[in-house]
C-alpha cells in the first residue's frame, strides 16, 4: 500500500484545557490518574488486580455483533476478550446517520490504531471496542448530513419524526422514506467507479436494519471489515442485565459521585478551565425509562428519587429493587456512562474528543467513589482530508493548510480580489467616502446652525450619498466576481473543504463524498499510516 502524505499542524483556537492536557501540564494532569501517552504498561499492571464478567460480556457481545452481520475479525476478538489477560481500547459516539460526521470515522481509526500499537508493545491481547450511545434520545443530533454545495454546505435531514424521547436503540427506521432519502443523497453525488457499490452497500445495510443503531453498526462493519472492531450498543436490554449490580453501586454512592464531580467542576472553573458538563447539586446521574421515554432522576430533600416534573418518584430501596430486577429501565448519563464502561470492560485506555476529555477532567472523584482509577484518556486523532482539486487550488493561490484549517481563507480571497484592480476598488471607495465627508462637513455645520431638524436632514443626506456609493461598490465587486467566476469558485471550494461552517472539516463533513471519490481505500490508508496521538491535527492529502 502506498504511503499517505500527511502534515501535522497546530490548532490555534483549542481550549486552555486541551492545550494543557496535550502538553501534560501539571495544572490539569492532577485531574487524571495516568499520563495520556505513555502509562499503558502501568495501567495494564493495575488491571491485573481487577475482576470482570468476561464470559457474560463476551456472550452478550457475540449475540449483539452477530445481529449486525459482524465480520469474522470482530467475532474472533470477542472470543479473545474471554482471556484473563485481554484488555480493550474503547471510544464511542452516537449512531449518526450514514456514520455521522467524519470525526466518528476518525475516532474509530484512533481506537483501532491505539489497540493495535499497544498489543504489539505489551504482548497482550488489546481489542478495539466502539461504544455506540444507543440510549441517547436527541434524534436531531444524528438525523442529518451536510451535502457539499459550493459556496457552502447544505443540511439534509432524513424524513422521519421522533415522537417523545425514544432512544436510537428503539427508534424504528421508516424504511420507505429512508430509502427515498438515500436515493436523493446519491442523486447529488457525481458518479464514480465506486458509486454503484457504495449505493448497494448502504441500501443493503438499511434493508437489514430495524433501528438507527442497527443501520450505523452495519455500515461500520462494512467499512472496517478486517480491523476486528467490536461494537457495543449501550442501549441494549441484554447489556443492561450485566449492568444490574453496577447500577446498584451507583445508586448507593450517588451522593459521593455527584458531590465529588461538583467539587472537581468548581476546582476546574477556578483554574480557568471551561468544560461542557451540566451538573446540579440534586442530580442523580441516572435515567429512568417510563413509557418509552428517558427521565433524568433527581434527589429531593427527603432523599427520594424523582423526575424534574414528578413523572416518577421512588425511594432508594425501590430504585435498588429496579436495578436488581429490571435494569433495562435504567440508563446512564454523561457522568455515570464512563463508570459503567469501566466496570464492564478491562479498559487499557479511553479515546475521546476534546469535549469528552473536558468533562472527563471532572470525573476522577466519581471513579474514586467506586474504588476505581480512571483509565488513560487519550485524545483522538483529528484529520482534514484534502482532495487533489482543492490542493491544486491552494497551491495556485499560495494558501497554507494551517491557515485554511484554523481561520478559513476569507482574507486571502479579499486580498486576491483587491489585487485585480490597481488601486483596489475598496481603497477607492474608502478615499471617496473620506473626501465626501470632508467636502460635506461645511454643509452639515451650516444646516445645523440654521435649525436642528435641517441639521438632521443634512446628516441623512450624507448617509444617502454613502449608501449610493456602497451600492455602486457592491455592483462593481459583483461584476468583477462574475468575470472571474472560475477563480471565486475555487476559493469557495477551498473554504467549504478546509473551514466549513467556520470550523474543522470533521465536525461537518460526512465520509460519503470521500468514499464516493476514493472508495474505502482512504480509510485503509489512514489505518496503515503512522500517527502520533500527541499531535493536534493532521492534514491528509488524498
Amino acid at each position: 500500500m502506498k504511503v499517505m502524505q500527511m502534515d501535522s499542524i497546530t490548532i490555534h483556537n483549542q481550549s486552555k484545557l486541551i492545550e494543557n492536557y496535550r502538553s501534560v501540564d501539571g495544572d490539569i494532569s492532577c485531574f487524571f490518574d495516568y499520563h495520556p501517552f505513555n502509562d499503558y504498561r502501568k495501567r495494564a499492571e493495575d488491571l491485573r488486580s481487577r475482576e470482570f464478567n468476561r464470559t457474560g460480556l463476551a456472550d452478550v457481545l457475540l449475540t449483539m455483533n452477530r445481529k449486525w452481520n459482524a465480520p469474522e475479525s470482530a467475532l474472533e476478538n470477542i472470543e479473545r476478550l474471554r482471556g484473563d489477560d485481554s484488555m480493550v481500547v474503547v471510544g464511542g459516539q452516537q449512531a449518526g446517520i450514514l456514520t455521522g460526521p467524519l470525526y466518528t470515522i476518525n475516532k474509530l481509526i484512533s481506537v483501532i490504531t491505539l489497540a493495535r500499537k499497544q498489543e504489539n508493545e505489551l504482548g497482550k491481547p488489546v481489542i478495539p471496542v466502539f461504544w455506540i450511545a444507543g440510549e441517547d434520545h436527541d434524534f436531531d443530533e444524528i438525523n442529518h448530513i451536510y451535502l457539499s454545495e459550493i459556496p457552502r454546505l447544505r443540511k439534509s435531514k432524513i424524513p422521519q419524526q421522533q415522537y417523545g424521547k425514544q432512544s436510537a436503540s428503539s427508534l424504528l427506521i421508516d424504511k420507505e422514506n429512508s430509502a427515498e432519502w438515500v436515493d436523493f443523497i446519491f442523486s447529488q453525488l457525481k458518479e464514480t467507479i465506486y458509486t454503484k457499490d457504495l449505493y448497494k452497500a448502504i441500501k443493503e445495510s438499511l434493508e437489514q436494519s430495524l433501528t438507527y443503531v442497527d443501520f450505523f453498526a452495519q455500515l461500520i462493519f462494512r467499512l472496517f471489515e478486517k480491523e476486528g472492531i467490536v461494537l457495543v450498543d449501550s442501549g441494549s436490554t441484554e447489556l443492561r442485565q450485566l449492568e444490574s449490580s453496577h447500577f446498584v453501586q451507583m445508586v448507593e454512592r450517588q451522593q459521593e459521585i455527584n458531590g465529588g464531580v461538583m467539587e472537581a467542576y468548581e476546582q476546574l472553573r477556578k483554574k480557568g478551565y471551561s468544560i461542557s458538563l451540566e451538573i446540579e447539586e440534586d442530580q442523580a446521574n441516572l435515567f429512568y425509562h417510563l413509557n418509552g421515554e428517558r427521565i433524568l432522576l433527581y434527589r429531593d430533600e427527603e432523599g427520594n428519587w424523582k423526575g424534574k416534573q414528578d413523572e416518577v418518584k421512588m425511594t432508594t430501596e425501590e430504585l435498588i429493587a429496579v436495578a436488581k430486577s429490571h435494569p433495562e429501565q435504567l440508563s446512564n448519563n454523561v457522568v455515570t456512562r464512563p463508570l459503567m464502561q469501566e466496570l464492564l470492560f478491562p479498559s487499557l485506555a479511553f479515546v475521546g474528543g476534546p469535549g469528552e476529555i473536558g468533562y472527563w477532567a471532572a470525573l476522577k472523584p466519581a471513579f474514586r467513589s467506586l474504588r476505581l482509577n480512571m483509565p488513560p484518556v487519550v485524545p483522538r486523532l483529528s484529520f482534514t482530508l484534502v482532495d487533489r482539486k482543492v490542493r491544486k487550488a491552494m497551491d495556485k493561490y499560495g494558501i497554507s493548510a494551517e491557515e485554511a484549517v484554523n481561520k478559513g481563507i476569507a482574507e486571502q480571497r479579499e486580498n486576491w480580489l483587491a489585487s485585480l484592480n490597481n488601486p483596489p476598488i475598496s481603497k477607492i471607495v474608502e478615499e471617496l467616502k473620506s473626501t465626501l465627508d470632508q467636502a460635506h462637513k461645511p454643509l452639515r455645520e451650516t444646516a445645523q446652525d440654521i435649525r436642528a431638524d435641517i441639521g438632521d436632514l443634512a446628516d441623512k443626506n450624507l448617509e444617502h450619498l454613502n449608501r449610493e456609493i456602497d451600492f455602486l461598490h457592491k455592483r462593481m465587486v459583483k461584476a468583477v466576481e462574475e468575470t472571474h467566476k472560475k477563480e471565486f469558485h475555487e476559493f469557495d471550494h477551498i473554504q467549504a473543504m478546509m473551514f466549513p461552517n467556520a470550523g474543522l472539516q470533521e465536525r461537518t463533513w460526512n465520509p460519503l463524498p470521500f468514499l464516493n471519490e476514493n472508495g474505502e481505500t482512504f480509510i485503509q490508508e489512514l489505518l496503515a499510516a503512522e500517527w502520533s496521538f500527541e499531535k493536534d491535527h493532521y492534514v491528509v492529502w488524498l
